[in-house]
Parts: structure tokens; C-alpha cells; sequence
């Protein structure tokens, strides 16, 4: 079986192997393998930041984007998840401007138009402190000048080129990413605006999550005319290790409705596969985001309380991928010989996952460490009776 018809296996149910992917690495971790032992056959962007991300299989990779292929290959890893190039959000984007320069950081108008305060040495994340939308008017104008369901623009100048690679490809294709029902609002309000949006002006904020949907649509409909795709990406990042940043009422009321009215769209274009992006402590909205049409969750945060084998126990039916402790790879041989044999047999024997990394691998990491689990991991896969 190639990686795609693996995947699609796995996500079946089906008593496969399941695929060996990472979901990714810090920039600053592959750095460091490089300097102890990791070959360096491909390499990264020397110029990459120390907080950037260098994708793994599971990320969903676009053409431009950093790909780890060292690490990939030394470890046997499978033929990456691609995410297709369509822009599905602002366009045309804004001109970044410039707004302070100070020593170590800038203060700019950012392409999706958010005011961003920006390191200039790359090796932070840089704080959205406000995003374009404030009032009604302002969501008008940048739906009727910038959110128009139109290919034009959207799409790669080798669109006709893509087409034919998506059609004879040998790796899952997903569509969407960086889109969500709580991540894009939050672009649009700004980090903190968006959660006092909802008490503050939740008419607006009804009508924003009703037209992205609708837009959405529209566009992933042209699109699904013309290229089969196995999974759809949604990006939220709508928790942190605590619980969820809205309440699930919160969520019932303004969110579920959104999801309802696009897994439905998706399903009916027969898209099977709904994977949402997540961090942090996701329990109380695991049965919020199954309702909502979701079928699949990543990356299952250790530290944040999310243990893959109970969230298995209850829902059996529900996809998911990674929930493998990075602290456990810091610790350690041992802890990771102790991480693996808890969860790995366990969740390999319910089927529907796919095991790494509960986020990007952190430069405490050793090389040593990663190759360790990773071979060890390897090993389970390939002598999990099928």
C-alpha cells in the first residue's frame, strides 16, 4: 500500500499498519540533530528562526514550506500529507506595513492585516495585538474587497500542473488548513478581542462565522469539481492546558451551528475525512466537536491532560493522531520505553490512529532520544499483528 491508500485505511478502521509520520520539529531541534549525528543530506534554511516550524508528514506540507526530509528519511518515515495550494482566506492580501522599528522588534500591519509585533531575530513568536475587524462596517468592507468565493487569484500559477500530480499521487491530500471557526475569528478580532467579541457584539460575530462558512463553501465547492481530496483540514487551537478558551456553551451556540453546515457540505461532496487542529485540553469539547461532524482529532497535548487511551475508551470511533509526550523523549530512554508500551499496543489494537509527537519536537530533545523513540516506534508498527 502507498502512504495515501494507508492513510485512508487507517481512518477506515481497517487492520492495516498504520503510517509513520511526525507531525514536525522546531527549527532550532533540527539545528541541533545536525550537530549530533543527524545527517544532513537535504537541510533546512539556515536562515529558518529558532521557533520555526519544520513540517513532518502529518503537518500537512505545502510546496515552499520547511519539510524536515532528513529527519524523515533516516527514520523511514512515509510519503508526507500534502496540503493543496489555495488560498482560502484574505485575497488579495494586504501590504505589509510598517508602523515602529525599535531594536529588536518592528510593529507592522502584517499581509492578512493584523497589527503584529514582530521579532526581528525570529527566534520568538510574534503577538497579534489587533486584528482588521471592529465593527460591522469594517467586516463589510473586507468581505466585499477580500473574501470573495473566486478561484481567481487563489490558486498557483501551475494550478493545470497540480491538477495532474493530486491526480496520480501516491500521498493523502488535504484540503483547507489554517481556517477554523474559532482560529480564523480570531485573526479577524485579534487574540484577546475575540473571546470578549462574543458578549460584546455576538450579532456580529453570528453573521462573521455565518459568511465564512458560507464563503468556505463556495470555494471548496469549485474546487471539489475539479480535484478529489482524502481529508479536510480545520485549524481552531481553541484550548490551552486548562480547558477550552470559550465556554462549550459558548461553542454550542455560535460554533456547532458553522461546523454542522460544512461537514455536511463536505460529506455531501463526499469528503469523508474531518480533522480538526487543536492544542491544550479538548475534553469538554470532544462531544461538542464529534456532533459538529468532526471525525478525527490531532495532536492530543500530554501535559495539557489529553491521554490517547482514555480519549479511545470514550470514543471509539473517533480518528486520532499523535499523543506521544515530548516530555518523555527529554526524560529519556526509560520514560520513553514506559510512554510507548502504555499507549502504542493499546491504541494500535482499537485502530483508526496514528502515532508521534503531541506537537513539534522542542530542542531539548537529543538526537540520541528522538532516533531511539522513533525506531522503537517503528518496531511496534511493523510487528503489531494485523
Amino acid at each position: 500500500m502507498n502512504a495515501r491508500e494507508r492513510f485512508l485505511a487507517v481512518m477506515d478502521f481497517e487492520p492495516v499498519s498504520t503510517i509513520k509520520w511526525e507531525f514536525g520539529y522546531w527549527a532550532a531541534a533540527v539545528k541541533r540533530w545536525y550537530q549530533e549525528g543527524l545527517e544532513r543530506k537535504y537541510g533546512i534554511d539556515e536562515g529558518l528562526g529558532e521557533s520555526a516550524g519544520v513540517h513532518g508528514g502529518a503537518a500537512g506540507w505545502r510546496i515552499g514550506r520547511p519539510l524536515g526530509k532528513d529527519v524523515n528519511e533516516i527514520c523511514s518515515l512515509d510519503l508526507s500529507l500534502q496540503r493543496m495550494r489555495v488560498n482560502n482566506f484574505i485575497s488579495p492580501l494586504y501590504e505589509e506595513e510598517v508602523l515602529e522599528d525599535h531594536e529588536d522588534w518592528i510593529l507592522i500591519k502584517n499581509n492578512i492585516g493584523i497589527l503584529e509585533k514582530r521579532s526581528k531575530s525570529l527566534n520568538s513568536l510574534s503577538a497579534y495585538l489587533e486584528g482588521p475587524v471592529k465593527t460591522r462596517d469594517d467586516w463589510e468592507k473586507l468581505k466585499a474587497e477580500r473574501l470573495n468565493p473566486t478561484l481567481d487569484g487563489r490558486l498557483p500559477s501551475d494550478w493545470e500542473a497540480a491538477k495532474q500530480v493530486y491526480k496520480n499521487r501516491a500521498f493523502p491530500l488535504a484540503l483547507g488548513g489554517g481556517q477554523g471557526f474559532f482560529g480564523t475569528p480570531r485573526f479577524l478580532f485579534g487574540e484577546v478581542q475575540v473571546l470578549t467579541a462574543f458578549y460584546d457584539t455576538p450579532d456580529l460575530m453570528h453573521q462573521v462565522l455565518n459568511d465564512l462558512t458560507d464563503f468556505w463553501i463556495a470555494l471548496y465547492d469549485q474546487i471539489l469539481d475539479e480535484v478529489e481530496v482524502d481529508l479536510m483540514m480545520i485549524w481552531e487551537d481553541i484550548c490551552y492546558n486548562r480547558g477550552p478558551l470559550i465556554s462549550p456553551k459558548t461553542f454550542e451556540e455560535f460554533i456547532l451551528p458553522p461546523y454542522k453546515k460544512f461537514t455536511s457540505f463536505l460529506r455531501s461532496r463526499g469528503v469523508k475525512n474531518m480533522i480538526v487542529d487543536t492544542d491544550g485540553d479538548i475534553w469538554k469539547l470532544l462531544p461538542l466537536l464529534v456532533e459538529g461532524g468532526t471525525t478525527g482529532i490531532y495532536p492530543f497535548e500530554v501535559n495539557a491532560g489529553m491521554n490517547v487511551v482514555e480519549v479511545r475508551k470514550e470514543y471509539p470511533r473517533l480518528q486520532i493522531l499523535g499523543g506521544i509526550s515530548r516530555t518523555a523523549l527529554i526524560e529519556g530512554k526509560d520514560a520513553i520505553d514506559q510512554e510507548l508500551e502504555i499507549k502504542i499496543p493499546t491504541m494500535l489494537n482499537a485502530g483508526g490512529y496514528i502515532p508521534y509527537m503531541d506537537h513539534l519536537v522542542p530542542p531539548e530533545v537529543s538526537w540520541e532520544n528522538f532516533f531511539y523513540y522513533r525506531t522503537k516506534l517503528n518496531d511496534m508498527i511493523d510487528q503489531h499483528p494485523q
